[in-house]
């Protein structure tokens, strides 16, 4: 685990105090990009809402930011400003129709780790802020990059995006080796999912080829936490700009989704662990 997950990490934990409402942080990361990951989470994040949880979505892409995009939102503030000092959290936290919240991306920042002490305390103290979230759902980038790690070292359960193409399969496993190799004491619960699938069947298998591999050669846990069905509704609403639980409560990769929500709810469900542990973690502190 990075020096900067440690320091996150122990900081989201002491300034969670022991009477607050635990926060539920979820990273959803993916080996490659274009397997729908931004899409997922967003609408994860409005399955979330509908069970009448408080959610905000964090845009962690520092490179290039997409869940403004995907909603059809041009946010006037982002990271940017409020590491700057420019805006607080406040400011830069955006409503929506959807019942939901978002925190745009900071284009423009390469990583955590290049800022400044007087920048993360500050960068810290106002995530602190975001303790009343019920939910936090952490759209990060593609890749494997140390911010990635972090951000995904900080949560309380990782969902791995991948899809039935052999080289979104790879690069799942890719993650997966990695997540399992640089973060050490990992606690969090891992989980897949196979995205535009044609077939409940076609979901299974990828998801048996990657936890196998992962088991036996990575001797790490991976649960299967379900499927999303390569629905037209999903291209479509991506050119609308709008969630596709929203253009098409009923479609399946709509149902698809509330399947996943209600099995991270009653499926070994974990208590979170707060966005002060969160933030510790991120930081490097545990």
């Amino acid at each position: 685990m990075t020096d900067q997950a440690e320091q996150l990490r122990e900081i989201m934990r002491s300034k969670n105090g022991a009477g607050n409402q635990k926060t539920r942080i979820i990273a959803v990361a993916s080996g490659k990009g274009g397997v729908g990951k931004t899409n997922l989470s967003i609408n994860i994040a409005l399955a979330y809402a509908r069970l009448g949880k408080k959610v905000i979505v964090m845009d962690a892409d520092l490179g290039l930011a997409n869940v403004n995009v995907v909603l059809g939102i041009i946010p006037k503030y982002n990271l940017y400003h409020l590491i700057r000092k420019q805006k607080n959290l406040q400011e830069i936290l955006l409503d929506t129709n959807y019942g939901i919240q978002i925190i745009a991306g900071a284009s423009g920042f390469s990583k955590i780790a290049n800022l400044s002490d007087e920048e993360r305390e500050h960068f810290i103290e106002e995530l602190s802020g975001l303790s009343e979230a019920d939910v936090i759902v952490i759209d990060t980038s593609a890749g494997v990059s140390h911010n990635v790690l972090d951000f995904i070292a900080a949560a309380d359960e990782a969902l791995i995006v991948t899809t039935p193409e052999p080289t979104a399969i790879t690069d799942a496993y890719g993650i997966i080796k990695i997540i399992a190799t640089e973060i050490d004491n990992m606690n969090l619960g891992l989980k897949l999912i196979v995205n535009r699938v044609k077939s409940v069947t076609e979901g299974k298998k990828v998801s048996e080829r990657v936890i196998s591999i992962a088991g036996q050669f990575l001797n790490l846990k991976v649960d299967y936490l379900g499927y999303v069905y390569d629905d037209p509704v999903v291209s479509s609403s991506v050119l609308k700009q709008k969630p596709f639980m929203v253009v098409d409560p009923n479609s399946k990769a709509a149902i698809c989704v509330k399947h996943i929500v209600g099995r991270l709810e009653k499926v070994e469900y974990r208590e979170g662990s707060g966005i002060g542990n969160f933030i510790r973690k991120l930081l490097g502190k545990d």
